[in-house]
């Protein structure tokens, strides 16, 4: 069995983010807050899956703090807290940077490749003058 501390640290928290993010429908619901505070009544009205399926997939969105909850009245209200996806846009600007440095290097090729194509397609230039041009 892991140890598993109480205290919050970056380390844990990211790996409950992407956790969290693992899951379909939980990006799902992501985006619905994207749009704004929704109650959990609306969001499981949303999703064709039980309310108490949502109610684990919105607990497991709060312990890695990508949702925020409140109450108001009897209803709790959820919303999107952004903050924890800086981890994940972190990690994944690797991979921005891995792609556009590949994508750049494949430019240069095609358009090298191109160059030599049409460079052996297109007629030598004379630089002899035809009788009659002054």
């Amino acid at each position: 069995m892991r140890n598993r501390t109480v205290t919050y640290s970056p380390e844990r928290s990211s790996e409950a983010t992407f956790q969290a993010l693992a899951d379909p429908t939980r990006r799902a619901v992501l985006d619905l807050l994207r749009r704004g505070s929704q109650p959990a009544g609306n969001i499981a009205n949303a999703f064709p899956v039980s309310r108490p399926a949502i109610s684990k997939h919105l607990r497991l969105l709060r312990r890695a703090h990508l949702v925020r909850e409140h109450r108001e009245g009897r209803h709790r209200v959820y919303q999107l807290n952004p903050e924890p996806l800086r981890a994940v846009d972190s990690w994944l600007e690797q991979y921005r940077n891995f792609w556009k440095m590949n994508l750049n290097n494949l430019k240069t090729f095609v358009e090298a490749e191109y160059a030599k194509e049409t460079a052996v397609h297109q007629p030598a230039k004379s630089n002899a003058k035809i009788k009659g041009d002054n």
